[in-house]
């Protein structure tokens, strides 16, 4: 058994796994000092992960990556955090994160964003952020950053979720929380336990009250972060 300790959304957590390759993938969070929880993988949650997954030739080293984050994932609620598939960009201080099923576009637009803004420009991360809800909503970057591994180990307001839609011209519209709740369901990470999904839906109605909620339409031209960006900077 292997053991690192590392940082998601300033909680300190131990991992034990029976390889090496988790503890490289989250190599730029490790830390040290006291922590906050455990996660120990078996190989009954590697064959959890394998069952679960689309293609059937990953190898272990591969899924008990995965089942190491869907143990802090089902742990982080009791620190009123959570999971949420999309990708997070950060301007002048404040994050914006665009959220949509997977191949719509989400790292297509905020690469836009990055080409339009510059330096301005941080990713958060770029497939599962956190986002602790607090008096404020906080997200953070994490190693689980998609096939770009783009993230940086930061936390940053959160200003916005907006749900990515294709479109041959480029609109958006603030929307309801109302409005945005089925999409919110269908990209945040939904614990198998029951009082933390419980908890998880008490942290989504607490965030929605706290957060802007826009839909945008758009296409793959510069001209869509810019649109965007200016609707939602405001």
């Amino acid at each position: 058994m292997m053991t690192g300790r590392y940082r998601f959304a300033d909680k300190i957590v131990e991992v034990h796994s029976l390889f090496e390759q988790v503890h490289l993938y989250c190599k730029d969070y490790q830390t040290d000092g006291p922590y906050d929880f455990a996660v120990e993988i078996t190989e009954d949650d590697i064959g959890y992960e394998r069952a679960r997954a689309e293609q059937g030739n990953n190898s272990d080293a591969y899924l008990e990556e995965l089942a190491v984050y869907r143990k802090i994932s089902e742990k982080m609620p009791e620190f009123d955090t959570i999971l949420f598939h999309g990708s997070a960009i950060a301007v002048d201080g404040k994050a914006y994160l665009f959220t949509a099923p997977s191949g719509t576009g989400k790292s297509t637009h905020t690469a836009l964003w990055r080409k339009l803004l510059g330096d301005r420009a941080v990713m958060v991360n770029d497939d599962k952020p956190l986002i602790r809800i607090g008096d404020e909503v906080t997200i953070y970057g994490t190693p689980y950053a998609g096939k770009h591994r783009l993230s940086t180990d930061i936390a940053v307001p959160l200003k916005a979720i907006c749900i990515l839609e294709r479109s041959s011209d480029n609109h958006i519209e603030k929307i309801t929380r109302a409005e945005a709740y089925p999409a919110i369901m269908q990209q945040v990470y939904r614990p198998n336990d029951i009082s933390a999904l419980q908890k998880t839906l008490e942290l989504i109605d607490r965030m929605s009250g706290r957060i802007g909620f826009y839909r945008l339409g758009c296409n793959m031209d510069i001209s869509a972060a810019k649109v965007s960006y200016e609707f939602m900077s405001r």
